[in-house]
This record gives C-alpha cells, sequence and structure tokens, in this order.
C-alpha cells in the first residue's frame, strides 16, 4: 500500500483498482528478482505503475501513466485483474 503526490496529484494504491501486475509464487518468494510492478485505475480512470522493490538503497515509486502507455503495461505483465475491456473501455483491436 501506498500514496505518493505526483505532480500536485495524489496516487493511492487502497483508493485505485489493481488491473495488472507481475507479482507470482515462484515457490519460495511473491517478489521478480527483487522488484514488482502494479498497474493501477483511479477512479477518475487515471493510470498509473506502482513500482515495489526489496533492494536496499531503492524506494517503492509510483509513476503515472497515460492511458496509451498503461495499455503497453498491461501487455507486459502477466497477471491481469481486469479485463481488457473492463480497463480501458473497450476490446482489443482485432490483429
Amino acid at each position: 500500500m501506498m500514496r505518493q503526490i505526483v505532480n500536485g496529484k495524489l496516487y493511492d494504491t487502497e483508493k485505485a483498482q489493481l488491473v495488472a501486475h507481475d507479482r507470482y509464487w515462484d515457490g519460495s518468494n511473491w517478489d521478480r528478482h527483487g522488484r514488482n510492478s502494479y498497474l493501477y485505475k483511479t477512479r477518475k480512470g487515471n493510470f498509473f505503475v506502482y513500482h515495489q522493490t526489496f533492494w536496499q538503497g531503492e524506494r517503492d515509486r509510483i509513476q503515472p501513466v497515460t492511458e496509451s502507455e498503461a495499455r503497453r503495461w498491461y501487455e507486459t505483465l502477466a497477471e491481469h485483474e481486469m479485463e481488457y475491456e473492463e480497463a480501458f473501455g473497450e476490446p482489443p483491436e482485432e490483429a
């Protein structure tokens, strides 16, 4: 859980909806090489990525992203908590 003000806006992981992430159980722990990323959607429809680290000397941080960047994050992150259409309001374009 994290709250951070970025460019005058408050981002809060507890108040936003988790869209996708790369957290998984590998048999001994939940992290990927000491770092995890979580894509969130705010109540106002904005997106941000929460970067969590377990490395000494690094800090957790929140990165606001545009909708097009959020779509790329969605494709990159392996675990989806929301369907694409629910997250972005339309189905993905057919190939």
